[in-house]
């Protein structure tokens, strides 16, 4: 019966996100005509709700744990695992209070609707993995922003997405550029659980009734330790949290 329902609900969830893609698109651009950047952020806000919340279609489990011990007044950076496509809503969603930037390659930043539109507009870093002094100059922007106006940036240190789910081995070098332009931030580790089950065959089917849990560790302070092995740990609790 799960296997059944994961083929006939998934053309419903996977039509309702492209809609709502093509839909908020313009709306993202007419928001940030008329009302700028924090008009443009709501709208941002709703789409990434309704793809969140759209996966109820799927018969989906979501849980977002330990939101409520996020750092106030200061910037920080959220560490993550990166599992599919689907990790950057529940990001969006769960930190929307702090204004989530992002260190994306920079291929995304052009040809998909309103995903494209908002890392283009909305202060995220977009790398481009073949120029060193491109991707430095954009991490140092992105660092400087977000001490400035005590917003978030989110990494995810395995660079690429894990095809099994098993949390390969984290990088340290983002995290140490933007600790560098970003000095009074904190790290916080994030666990996203269940986004490579919903799409453990890829887009297509999309797996019925999978839990789907997002969860906040402790913040680190970083002040005065290595940022390699701070990178370590960060991605042996991640590891702890999913039971690897």
């Amino acid at each position: 019966m799960k296997k059944l329902l994961s083929y006939l609900l998934s053309p419903i969830y996977i039509l309702f996100f492209v809609l709502v893609l093509l839909i908020f698109h313009p709306i993202q651009m007419v928001c940030r005509l008329l009302g700028g950047y924090q008009l443009r952020k709501k709208s941002v806000d709703v789409l990434n709700y309704l793809l969140v919340y759209g996966l109820y279609i799927m018969g989906c489990k979501i849980r977002f744990k330990g939101f409520e011990n996020l750092p106030k007044d200061r910037p920080f950076i959220i560490v993550s695992n990166h599992q599919s496509l689907m990790d950057i809503p529940p990001i969006v969603i769960g930190f929307r209070k702090h204004h989530p930037k992002f260190v994306s390659k920079i291929e995304l930043g052009k040809g998909i609707p309103s995903i494209s539109y908002n890392l283009r507009h909305g202060g995220s870093a977009l790398i481009d993995r073949k120029n060193p002094r491109q991707s430095i100059a954009e991490i140092m922007k992105l660092g400087k922003h977000i001490e400035k106006e005590k917003y978030c940036a989110s990494i995810f240190p395995e660079g690429t997405r894990s095809k099994t789910g098993k949390v390969k081995r984290f990088q340290h070098a983002g995290i140490a550029s933007l600790l560098k332009y970003s000095p009074s931030a904190v790290l916080v580790p994030f666990v996203i659980d269940g986004n490579r089950e919903l799409m453990k065959k890829g887009n297509f089917p999309l797996t019925f009734g999978t839990r789907l849990t997002y969860t906040v560790l402790p913040t680190i302070d970083p002040k005065g330790r290595n940022a390699e092995e701070l990178t370590q740990e960060i991605e042996s609790m991640i590891k702890k949290e999913l039971g690897q």
